[in-house]
């Protein structure tokens, strides 16, 4: 009899203890983020990067075999200039002349043009007046030019140009000058630095980057969940670990969304182990065109990306947010457009994408 009970008591504890680890090992399921139902497919960055190209991909092997043999032609070559090197914009540029005896060719132009294109935190630029076109380009080799002139952005989202990034700036544009034996003729550098604080103070005023951040209801994602579900959303990943992006329709033009969340979980080996329990979904007003409707783009990503991920849409104080409080952003944006737009500086327009960066 204390047998048979003894071994019962053992049957029992036995099956006590089968119960519990396998209920710690659904309970560590449980805590496990949650993972893609297949492994991504690997998408190549499609962000682009201002003022570079992005490189052709192997299917278009012959266009660019095409594309480079055409490149050889002066047409191509302007085409090219003009595509890739933001324009000279006096809403936004301290521009000076630089006057020349005799036209200049461009090799010699291009022999002497300042290694970088930057004065401190600001861009700066050169430009000829091409001889045949009678258009302002950045040289090229093959024309020849009668003019220059160089200009320095007067604010960017680092500030207002100050008096030492100008000095710099004349002191490279100097050096180009005398190169070609020009004659430069400069703003004066009280009124630009003034004209670059107002212009830094409007900026200021009329900056805007709309966020939302998705958080988790329940239990945490892998990178894999994340990337699965933004990618049936029209999101791809970004040249930056931890960003996937919402492409424009333009092409070279800024992402219409991006969708963020931790680097180091995006950089961890095991992405699937790397848990998240909350991503950014944003867009950049100034730089994004309101055709491409970015507004109507962000409130519907969030609201189905929230749904598909079970997580709840909230501000940047854990807020949360519903269609009412959408609609009111809206009535903001709209006013900051307008204000953009009656100071030329059009949200989507270069002269924006160059003052907003």
């Amino acid at each position: 009899m204390s047998n048979t009970l003894t071994i019962a008591l053992a049957s029992l504890g036995g099956v006590v203890l089968a119960g519990v680890i396998a209920h710690g090992a659904w309970q560590a399921r449980r805590a496990d983020p949650k993972r893609a139902e297949r492994a991504p497919e690997r998408v190549e960055p499609r962000e682009p990067v201002m003022g570079v190209e992005e490189p052709p991909s192997d299917a278009d092997a012959g266009d660019a075999a095409a594309a480079a043999i055409a490149d050889l032609s002066a047409h191509a070559e302007r085409r090219a200039n003009r595509r890739t090197i933001p324009r000279l914009d006096a809403l936004i540029d301290s521009i000076a002349t630089l006057a020349v005896e005799a036209p200049i060719a461009g090799t010699q132009a291009l022999a002497h043009v300042p290694p970088t294109r930057r004065a401190g935190g600001k861009p700066f630029g050169i430009e000829g007046l091409n001889s045949e076109t009678g258009e302002w380009e950045f040289p090229a080799s093959s024309q020849r030019y009668g003019e220059f002139q160089a200009g320095v952005q007067l604010a960017n989202r680092t500030g207002a140009l100050n008096e030492i990034e100008y000095s710099e700036f004349v002191q490279k544009v100097q050096a180009f000058a005398d190169a070609i034996g020009a004659m430069p003729d400069f703003p004066d550098m009280l009124e630009a630095v003034a004209a670059a604080r107002e212009l830094d103070h409007f900026a200021s005023a009329h900056d805007a980057q709309l966020a939302v951040q998705l958080r988790s209801r329940a239990g945490a994602w892998s990178v894999g969940y994340i990337q699965q579900h933004a990618s049936r959303h029209g999101f791809v990943p970004g040249v930056v670990p931890g960003r996937l992006v919402m492409p424009g329709a333009e092409e070279g033009a800024p992402p219409k969304l991006t969708l963020t969340f931790n680097s180091q979980a995006a950089l961890a080996d095991d992405p699937n182990v790397a848990a998240v329990r909350e991503v950014t979904l944003s867009f950049d007003v100034p730089q994004t065109d309101p055709s491409a409707q970015p507004f109507d783009a962000w409130q519907a990503s969030a609201q189905a990306l929230a749904q598909s991920m079970d997580a709840v849409i909230v501000d940047d104080h854990g807020r949360e947010l519903g269609t009412e409080s959408f609609a009111a952003i809206g009535s903001e944006l709209g006013q900051l457009y307008a204000a953009l737009e009656a100071r030329d500086l059009a949200a989507g327009s270069p002269a924006a994408r160059r003052l907003f960066s």
